[in-house]
C-alpha cells in the first residue's frame, strides 16, 4: 500500500492528478497558442517579436486603446 492508503484509493488519486495535469496543460496551450511555423531564415538579433496570439484573437478591434 503506497503512502499508507489502499490500492484503489491510490489509483484514483493518481488518475485524478494526471487528469488535472493534462487539463492544465491544455488550458495553457490554448491560452498562449504557440506559433509552430518555421521561418525560412532565422531572424536577426533584435528582430524577434513575441506576442500572446491567443490574447490578440480574443480582443475586439474596437476596444484597443491608443
Amino acid at each position: 500500500m503506497p503512502a499508507g492508503v489502499s490500492w484503489p484509493r491510490y489509483l484514483r488519486m493518481l488518475g485524478a492528478s494526471i487528469l488535472a495535469m493534462f487539463a492544465g496543460a491544455e488550458v495553457v496551450h490554448r491560452y498562449y497558442r504557440p506559433d509552430l511555423t518555421i521561418p525560412e531564415t532565422p531572424p536577426k538579433p533584435g528582430e524577434l517579436r513575441t506576442e500572446l496570439l491567443g490574447l490578440k484573437s480574443r480582443q475586439d478591434p474596437g476596444s484597443e486603446k491608443q
